[in-house]
């Protein structure tokens, strides 16, 4: 499904992934772990196309289509979610308004509205959001676990095929970090093609959401990977010690 060769990426002047490689197939979990700084949002905001981040060299491939020139909104149209660290207030733009222009783009058609309301209300019921959520301002005064588990509705509701969760875990209590990944376990046993790319510092969510891959990276690039157990490495042992066993192809 995603495929990425030999990526170099810079912000204001400064290399920040530094040929990068990785290949996700269809229905696999794949977490990338590391210290601050290494690159890990970076990646995020490439593969969604943020035009803050230059490309210098290599390629992105989706589904076999090379996406490194399309735009966010035709990114997301293809079935590629991001679910933000720090999700944006957006004034003037309630929530529900928000839901239904974004669905009906991914969609290109008219929805319909009972349906629609009916499919917000359960997925709103599962993540424990309450009602009036839905028709205030975008995230506005919502805390950070209700900003996150409205993340996790945008991607219940769009089904996108590749689903980046940036630091999904970050600022959530016990109780909502455990709503966000039964939600995500849900979505992707009702869509087992679907992959996820979790960026994390920590090995709570995996907890939750078993990965297939665990990648370490470290200077712009991925220097080890393993399966659940290096994540429990990392706790137990931190980031310092690891990276002697370079995998070039990443997988």
């Amino acid at each position: 499904m995603l495929r990425i060769e030999n990526l170099n990426v810079s912000i204001d002047s400064k290399e920040i992934l530094k040929n990068f490689n990785l290949s996700v197939d269809e229905g696999e979990v794949h977490v990338i772990m590391g210290p601050n700084g290494v690159g890990k949002s970076t990646l995020s905001k490439v593969l969604i196309g943020d035009k803050n981040y230059k490309v210098n060299n290599g390629n992105i491939y989706y589904y076999d289509e090379n996406i490194k020139d399309l735009t966010i909104d035709e990114r997301s149209r293809k079935g590629i979610f991001i679910a933000y660290q720090h999700p944006q207030e957006i004034e003037g733009v309630n929530n529900i308004d928000f839901l239904k222009t974004a669905l009906m783009a991914r969609l290109d058609k008219p929805i319909n509205l009972y349906e629609f309301a009916k499919s917000i209300e359960k997925l709103s019921n599962d993540l424990k959001l309450k009602e009036n959520m839905l028709y205030r301002n975008i995230n506005a005064g919502f805390s950070g676990g209700e900003k996150k588990k409205n993340e996790i509705l945008q991607m219940r509701l769009l089904k996108p095929n590749l689903v980046i969760l940036d630091e999904i875990d970050s600022g959530l209590d016990v109780d909502s970090l455990k709503i966000v990944c039964e939600n995500t376990l849900e979505y992707l046993k009702e869509n087992p093609k679907t992959s996820v790319v979790i960026i994390t510092h920590y090995p709570r969510i995996l907890e939750y959401i078993k990965p297939d891959y665990v990648h370490i990276m470290k200077n712009g690039k991925i220097v080890e990977t393993g399966d659940y157990s290096l994540s429990l490495k990392i706790e137990k042992e931190g980031f310092e010690n690891i990276g002697t066993n370079i995998i070039e192809d990443n997988k």
